[in-house]
């Protein structure tokens, strides 16, 4: 993951995101995000090699105001329900 993480920094999304029961906030910036206003331009999915229940996803996303940055989450049943929500939404 973080190589992954690193490529997408080096591609200029530096900001990063958590999920609220409000919106998507950048946590740099402090603004709050609706999902129309947000759209994920790439995700990539990882398995722990020692435990396959160790799963977790990486989204590269842009805002409507040109941020770009990262959202991570638990992937399967260990997913934060916020951001599971929060993703839904999202075009």
């Amino acid at each position: 993951m973080v190589s992954s993480l690193n490529s997408f920094v080096e591609k200029g999304y530096t900001e990063d995101y958590k999920a609220q029961v409000s919106g998507l906030k950048a946590l740099k910036s402090g603004k709050i995000y609706q999902p129309e206003e947000v759209k994920v331009v790439d995700f990539h999915r990882f398995e722990g090699s020692s435990d396959p229940g160790d799963e977790s996803i990486l989204y590269a996303i842009e805002t409507s105001d040109g941020g770009k940055g990262t959202l991570v989450d638990s992937y399967g049943p260990k997913s934060d329900t916020k951001v599971t929500t929060f993703m839904q939404q999202v075009e």
